[in-house]
Formats: C-alpha cells, sequence, structure tokens
C-alpha cells in the first residue's frame, strides 16, 4: 500500500512515479494504463491549481492516499454508463422517458443468445441460401392479427413515414383533421407526411368528419387514405367520424390502399384481462384496412419497433422501398421482438411473463403490500426530516395509450416538516427529488401538491430498492 506520508510543494509526486505505486496498478488492473494515465495527469493539475494557483493554499496537506481517492472517484464517475436501470415510480407505466416497456425474461435470453454469437439473421438454413430477416417475424405477426404479409422498421413513426413515402410521394393524402395528432417529443403527423413528400388534404373538422367529406376529398392525385387512431388525447361531445369498415368501401371504391395507423397497437383485447379496451390490428384488419402500422414497445411490451401488417402485395411494395434498409431492426431487436410475439400463443400465462401486462393488470392489494414494507425503511433514512404519508392516487398507462383511463395505486408522499425547513418549500421538495435520483440505482417519483410522490405500481424489486436507502443523503433545510 501507499504511504500516508504529507505531499509538500517540493515533493509533489511526478506522474512517473505514481504510475508505479501499488495502487495505482490496480486502478490499472480494472481501467487501463491509459484511461489511468490521463486521469492522474487531470488530478494533478487540479491539485497544482488549488496548491500553487493565484488562489491556492500551498500549506494544505496532501498525501498519494488522497491522490488515488480522488483518481478513483474521477475514474468511477467517467466509466460509468450513461444509460442506467432506474427505479420508475412516477405512476406511468410505459414512460416514453424511462424507457416505455419492460422485457420479459424469454426476450432477454434471446437478445443475448444472438449478440454473443453468429446467427441465420440473413440465412436460410434449410436450404442454405440467403434469407430476409423479416422472415423471424413476419409468421408470428400474421398469426396473430389476420394479415397476409407483415414487415417491421425501427418505430412506429418510420412504419408510417415509410408506407406514406412508398404509396403517396408526390401525392395527396386526406386525413380528417381531428386525427392530425402531434405525438411524443413533437413530432406531429403533418410534419411527418410532408418528410413522406406526400401533399395533406386536410378533411372534415375537428370533431366532425363525414364520408362524404372523404369521396369529395379523393381526386385523381390521392396517393392512399390513413386513419390515425388518436390514442393520446379523447374528443368528447359532438362528434362524428367515419367508421372503418365504411372508409375501407370509399378506398376500395376509389382503388386507394388504406392504411390505420393504430400508434400503441396491442395485441389482446384488454378487456379480457380487466383493463379499457383498445384497438388491435386483427379488428383494423377485419375492418378492411389494407395495411396496418403499430409500435412494438408499448401496450405489446416488446423491444422498439414499427410494425407494418397488410395485404401481400402492398407489403412486398413497402419492402421495396429503398427508405426500408435505413430503418431495419438490428438482430438483437428481432431476437426479443420474436420472443414476445411467441408469448402470446399463451395468453393464458400472458400476464404472468409480460412485464406490461402483468404491472397494468397488478392488484391494489399487492401494490399496498410493497408500499407497506417500503414506508418504515424509508421513514428510518429520512428521520426527522420529513413525515410520509400513504394515500391512493391513480396511476396512467402512458406512451399515449388509454389517455382518460387511470388505475388504482397506492404512494407514499412525502413531505418535509415544516420545522426544518430552512427555505422554500419547492426548493426543498427539488433537494428531496434529487437526492433519489443521486441513489446508486436512481428513484424517479414526481413532485405533486406539495409532495414528492412514489408510486409504487411498478415496483416489484422492494428487495434492491430498500437495500439503498440507507445511501440515501438529504440534507434539506441545511
Amino acid at each position: 500500500m501507499t504511504s500516508s506520508k504529507t505531499v509538500t510543494q517540493n515533493t509533489l509526486p511526478s506522474l512517473d512515479k505514481l504510475l508505479n505505486l501499488p495502487d495505482c496498478e490496480a486502478l490499472i488492473d480494472v481501467y487501463g494504463r491509459l484511461p489511468v494515465r490521463d486521469g492522474l495527469r487531470e488530478v494533478l493539475d487540479e491539485l497544482r491549481a488549488e496548491l500553487y494557483g493565484p488562489k491556492g493554499s500551498p500549506d494544505i496537506s496532501v498525501t498519494p492516499t488522497q491522490i488515488f481517492n480522488r483518481l478513483s472517484e474521477l475514474l468511477t464517475a467517467t466509466h460509468r454508463s450513461t444509460l442506467r436501470r432506474v427505479f420508475n415510480l412516477t405512476g406511468t407505466v410505459l414512460h416514453t422517458n424511462l424507457g416505455r416497456a419492460l422485457l420479459p425474461e424469454e426476450a432477454v435470453e434471446a437478445m443475448i443468445d444472438v449478440a454473443t454469437g453468429a446467427s441465420n439473421l440473413e440465412y436460410e438454413i434449410d436450404s442454405g441460401q440467403r434469407g430476409d430477416r423479416d422472415s423471424h417475424l413476419e409468421e408470428w405477426l400474421c398469426r396473430l392479427t389476420g394479415a397476409e404479409a407483415a414487415t417491421a422498421v425501427n418505430n412506429n413513426a418510420a412504419a408510417v413515414l415509410l408506407v406514406l413515402n412508398t404509396f403517396a410521394d408526390g401525392k395527396e393524402v386526406p386525413v380528417s383533421r381531428g386525427e392530425l395528432i402531434e405525438i411524443g417529443g413533437s413530432f406531429r403527423v403533418p410534419d411527418i407526411m410532408r418528410r413522406a413528400g406526400c401533399q395533406l388534404v386536410e378533411v372534415g373538422t375537428t370533431n366532425r368528419t363525414h364520408a362524404k367529406d372523404f369521396r369529395e376529398a379523393i381526386s385523381p392525385d390521392t396517393g392512399m387514405i390513413m386513419k390515425v387512431h388518436t390514442s393520446n388525447y379523447v374528443v368528447e361531445g359532438f362528434t362524428k367520424e367515419v367508421a372503418e369498415k365504411e372508409l375501407a368501401e370509399i378506398c376500395r371504391e376509389a382503388g386507394v390502399p388504406f392504411c390505420i395507423d393504430l400508434g400503441s397497437g396491442t395485441l389482446v383485447d384488454f378487456k379480457k384481462f380487466g383493463l379499457p379496451h383498445e384497438p388491435t390490428p386483427a379488428e383494423a384488419i377485419a375492418h378492411g384496412a389494407e395495411l396496418v402500422t403499430f409500435s412494438g414497445d408499448k401496450l405489446l411490451g416488446g423491444p422498439q419497433a414499427g410494425l407494418i401488417v397488410g395485404k401481400a402485395d402492398l407489403i412486398r411494395q413497402v419492402k421495396k422501398n429503398p427508405m426500408k434498409r435505413a430503418m431495419r431492426l438490428d438482430k438483437v431487436t428481432i431476437a426479443a421482438l420474436e420472443a414476445v410475439l411467441r408469448l402470446y400463443a399463451d395468453p393464458d400465462r400472458l400476464v404472468q411473463r409480460l412485464p406490461t401486462l402483468r404491472l397494468l393488470t397488478r392488484s391494489l392489494e399487492e401494490i399496498e403490500i410493497v408500499a407497506d414494507r417500503v414506508r418504515p425503511v424509508l421513514e428510518k433514512a429520512l428521520g426527522s426530516l420529513c413525515r410520509i404519508e400513504k394515500l391512493p392516487c391513480n396511476s396512467q398507462i402512458g406512451s399515449g395509450s388509454l389517455p382518460v383511463e387511470r388505475l388504482p395505486s397506492i404512494a407514499l408522499h412525502i413531505r418535509p416538516k415544516k420545522e426544518i425547513v430552512g427555505k422554500k418549500s419547492g426548493g426543498v421538495l427539488d433537494d428531496i427529488a434529487e437526492a433519489f435520483r443521486n441513489l446508486k440505482i436512481p428513484v424517479i417519483g414526481r413532485i405533486h401538491q406539495g409532495a414528492f410522490v412514489l408510486d409504487f405500481r411498478c415496483l416489484e424489486d422492494d428487495t434492491a430498492f430498500v437495500s439503498q436507502l440507507d445511501q440515501l443523503n438529504l440534507n434539506a433545510g441545511s
């Protein structure tokens, strides 16, 4: 081990000398010689500035051990992955900012299997010929939706863009005004249509659109008609929309493709699980849609993907579009998605095996049991700084899915005690939220009505959660 002898201005170790000390060799074993050398240089530069700079204090004692402690902290920070696991206690199950759907074990195992070795991504084992990467997904997608053919790209916005560009580049696309939605990240359907080379033809009004509006909008320049499921908002009151079956008939009469964008599509009837109904691709196909687009990482519960199902001749045209190659899925995503699709073949065990559905259907009793287990540990960790109150709350599905539906849940509300607050309440709540985010596995909650709220619907590994609470560093009111 290194000496604890005090370093003075005349004996500040050189870089080469430090590199040969045992403590440094231990760090090299972990991080490598080049990162350690560069890190040491940075630490020594900082120390020289602190000791001998214009505002320095050359009489401050510095030991080699202190140098290596600082170096270790620097290396730990710089080598920590920026993409990390977090605990989602926001109350939003499919949280876009927190990664949306959790993958089932079967998907993770499939990803590891193909990621750690060669695979038949585009190779037909039976014939020994080159294959199509869509073949790993197409059969399952057709079986689960009733479509003739299917393909997949990297997200649903890409799926919509690809379909529009394939059938309506330089042409018109009538869409109801009430369906010109904005999705996450300020991406808007009209913007996607422009990028696809289409000319948007707005049909009807915001709240009411009739079949005659579509018939009047169709012209020789019409490339296709698209219906967009308004999954992230609801218009109520004096409303009217054209039924899918009627719109399909209008498209058949005009000889143009009919596409339905479901956005957050699910492959099962949610009513079977006590959840509100959400349109499925199978229903859209049955209603006459020739193309249907939907997401893989929302209600479906898989990895990020955009799925396109429909008529075989139309899917072939989509796959021939040069843009398809720029949007295609990688082998790891395909492996995960195929594994998730296979789970749908056994609907009786889907709730137990698919995390998204398991979290959405979690009972209030189970959530409360978890909250009760966590509460005393949390009270001990926070000490006298805060008071904790268990209250009923409502979770939401998230990612634009069933926006007005709420799921009964249980939350712990953490409020600073007024007698120890040394600054405005809002500032203290920000400190509390930051302290939870600074844990080894960051905890993400929400600030609501004067409290830091932790909704326990999505917390399944409460053992790992409570094991780190003793590291909670909260200095509220200081």
